[in-house]
C-alpha cells in the first residue's frame, strides 16, 4: 500500500470515527437518518437529497462534495433500506 493510499484510508477512518461518536453521543441521530432515508429513498437523486436533509436536520454534516466516508455512509444507509425491504 502506498503512502497516499494509507493516508486516504486514515482520513476515511477518521471521518467515520467522528460520525460514530456523534451517533453514540446522540442515539436519535441514527433513527433520524433512517427516517429521512425512508422518506426520500424513491426520489430522483435520492442520495443527494438524503445527505442534504440529514445535514439540515441533525448534527451530522454532509458536504455537497462528498468525501469517501460520506459515500460509504450513504451506501450503508441504502443497504439498510434494502435489508428492510427484504424483510417485508
Amino acid at each position: 500500500m502506498s503512502s497516499a493510499e494509507a493516508s486516504k484510508q486514515a482520513k476515511i477512518i477518521s471521518e467515520l470515527r467522528v460520525f460514530i461518536r456523534k451517533c453514540l453521543s446522540d442515539p436519535s441521530v441514527s433513527t433520524k437518518c433512517m427516517e429521512i432515508a425512508r422518506e426520500l429513498k424513491n426520489e430522483p437523486d435520492a442520495s443527494a437529497k438524503i445527505a442534504e436533509k440529514i445535514s439540515a436536520s441533525t448534527i451530522v454534516r454532509i458536504p455537497e462534495q462528498l468525501s469517501d466516508a460520506d459515500k460509504i455512509f450513504l451506501e450503508v444507509i441504502h443497504e439498510v433500506l434494502d435489508d428492510e425491504a427484504a424483510l417485508y
